[in-house]
């Protein structure tokens, strides 16, 4: 095996810089001078003297300090003699009898404006270039942004189609997609609606949880319409000079106006766009005058010259209402989670890029990821293929993406992991309590999967539930059932072990979850009516909400809640405990089995009953 040389790290060139100066230095200082000056020999004033008394000396040059002379000698020929010079009245008319030929040197005088240019300009260049190439080197370091890239908008362009995206390439969008189509149209052909007096939207908002596919919208527009496509992130117009996010703004919309028409896109539009307020808090300078430049930008151009500005967000309620009002965004695009058929066209599109069975059930695997964006179902396709890869096959199939399901949602599988006999008992009489108790109610989802194989997310295992149609309302009744459902794992481990664990911890808070949103959201309590007492702050990152009701009122809510979660951790040990044969033997079949699938589990849970 070769060895691996530690890497020698590499000099900066200002080093190689400073190497190559100090050798033209030294070779002007002592090379140089003894290649081109002609030999010197040095005498006194007394020789001199001398030899031009002996009629021996042929040329002087007086200097003001020393005097250079050659003499007539055939042998030191090519040689000169200097001397010092002395205070001597008498030398010129020693000279002039001896027809010695001699000149006063003349000093040459430079002009001020070459004086200036040495002394003054000169060094300014020379730092001034020195700079330049510490600015290029530090931009270099850092990616290519600095504070020094005065009022330059960072904006990537992509000249006509080069984004590569079209609406083919979008699916499960198809109500975003009809209302952008209007835009592609205007951007095509402007004298349809010129002529009659129509103006297209300045700015179209595009509004939806991460991952849903507003940057790709946004990049299928200009695809579509083959138009120049201007693309920057919201938080690249903050900079650390207070004007400097104006001026990028600035220089961001004289370019598109310069290749109108074209799409102008401003991701994550809420970093600039956050709404102006007096709360006591000094506000960020920079970020409002940022918003106020983007402000008078989409008043001043033109929007009939084909400029259209498209913004993304994931928190449309904290922007600013001067940016949402008409002549600016005015046109809201919602950009929701897909429904079951558009996630069943989402795999498909993205099907396409790996090679996949001929047997895929689509269907199955978009009613198993509801809730699922398009980001999460493109990693699922991915994921299926890595796993296709794993396994040594050269087609993806359909266990490939149910496994690459389940990795998504509850982690890799801990094979590995040691579980002490007990506590896998304990964990598959936990997860057959949830299934059982789902089995034995209506308005249920079907039990898909059981298994007691811990993931890498924490799980020490799960029963997985598949509706078989997409729901978009939730009874009361159903609402309950499901908190029942969660209840069943903890109602297990009492009914047969007579003891508690900290395996229904995630149980528990789905179970509050669901019971505080029937009290306070849906107005699903007899005691609160159709009382609103809660808000939701961010419905697109999460959904948080807070409570907008007084104390006193805030601990009947939490009696209401406890009420609920009491009335389902109930009827679910009444159900495990009429069904106690039937928890038995299918908690013995998961441990032998550790993974059974809602087909076996039902099997055997009819099997029983005819007996």
């Amino acid at each position: 095996m070769p060895t691996n040389k530690p890497k020698i790290p590499k000099k900066p060139i200002f080093f190689y810089y400073g190497i190559a100066l100090l050798i033209i230095i030294l070779l002007n200082s002592f090379v140089f001078p003894n290649i081109l000056e002609p030999q010197i020999t040095e005498v006194d004033y007394g020789t001199f003297l001398n030899q031009i008394e002996d009629g021996q000396v042929k040329e002087v040059e007086i200097e003001n300090t020393q005097i250079k002379f050659t003499t007539k000698d055939a042998k030191n020929k090519g040689v000169t003699y200097v001397t010092g010079r002395a205070d001597d009245p008498d030398l010129v008319e020693r000279l002039h009898s001896q027809d010695v030929k001699f000149a006063q040197i003349i000093p040459e005088e430079i002009s001020p404006l070459m004086s200036l240019f040495i002394s003054l300009i000169l060094p300014m260049l020379f730092f001034i270039g020195v700079g330049q190439l510490l600015t290029r080197n530090l931009q270099k370091k850092t990616g290519g942004s600095n504070a020094m890239s005065f009022g330059k908008s960072n904006a990537k362009v992509y000249i006509k189609a080069e984004t590569g995206k079209t609406f083919a390439d979008v699916a499960g969008q198809d109500e975003a997609k009809e209302a952008l189509t209007e835009i592609v149209d205007f951007l095509h052909d402007p004298k349809r609606y010129t002529e009659i007096g129509a103006q297209l939207p300045k700015g179209a908002l595009l509004v939806g949880p991460p991952g849903t596919g507003k940057t790709l919208l946004a990049q299928a527009v200009a695809g579509e319409a083959n138009v120049p496509f201007f693309s920057i992130s919201g938080s690249e117009f903050v900079q650390m000079f207070v004007g400097m996010g104006a001026a990028r703004v600035r220089d961001l919309f004289k370019q598109a106006q310069e290749k109108a028409p074209c799409i102008v896109f401003i991701d994550e539009i809420d970093a600039i766009g956050k709404k102006r307020d007096s709360s006591g808090m000094t506000g960020n300078d920079e970020r409002e005058q940022t918003l106020n430049q983007l402000l008078t930008e989409m008043d001043g151009f033109d929007g009939s010259k084909g400029v259209v500005i498209l913004g993304a967000t994931n928190r449309p309620e904290t922007l600013d209402k001067a940016l949402l009002r008409p002549g600016r965004f005015d046109r809201r695009i919602p950009v929701e989670l897909p429904d079951l058929r558009g996630r069943e066209e989402i795999l498909k599109v993205h099907a396409k890029k790996i090679k996949v069975d001929n047997n895929i059930d689509y269907n199955a695997i978009a009613r198993a990821t509801a809730g699922a964006s398009g980001a999460e179902l493109a990693n699922i396709a991915n994921e299926a293929a890595l796993r296709a890869v794993r396994m040594d096959r050269k087609e993806v199939n359909q266990s490939d993406f149910e496994e690459s399901v389940e990795t998504i949602l509850v982690g890799y599988q801990r094979k590995g992991a040691v579980i002490s006999t007990k506590e896998k008992l304990i964990i598959a009489y936990h997860e057959i309590g949830h299934a059982l108790v789902a089995a034995k109610q209506t308005d249920s989802a079907p039990v898909q999967k059981i298994t007691i194989i811990p993931r890498t997310s924490g799980a020490l295992g799960y029963t997985m539930q598949v509706d078989e149609g997409e729901k978009v309302l939730l009874s009361k009744e159903e609402a309950f059932n499901k908190i029942v459902t969660f209840t069943g794992g903890r109602s297990a481990e009492e009914v047969i072990f007579n003891s508690i664990t900290t395996g229904a911890s995630n149980d528990i808070e789905q179970a509050t979850k669901l019971a505080r949103a029937m009290v306070t959201r849906y107005g699903m309590s007899e005691d609160f009516d159709m009382m609103a007492l809660e808000t939701v702050n961010n419905p697109y990152l999460g959904g948080d909400s807070s409570l907008t009701c007084s104390t006193n009122m805030a601990g009947k809510v939490d009696q209401e809640v406890l009420n609920i979660i009491k009335a389902a951790h109930s009827k679910a040990r009444e159900i495990l405990t009429e069904n106690m044969d039937k928890l038995h033997e299918l908690a013995k079949y998961l441990l032998e089995k550790e993974t059974i699938t809602g087909e076996e589990f039902m099997r055997i849970l009819n099997d029983k009953e005819d007996a």
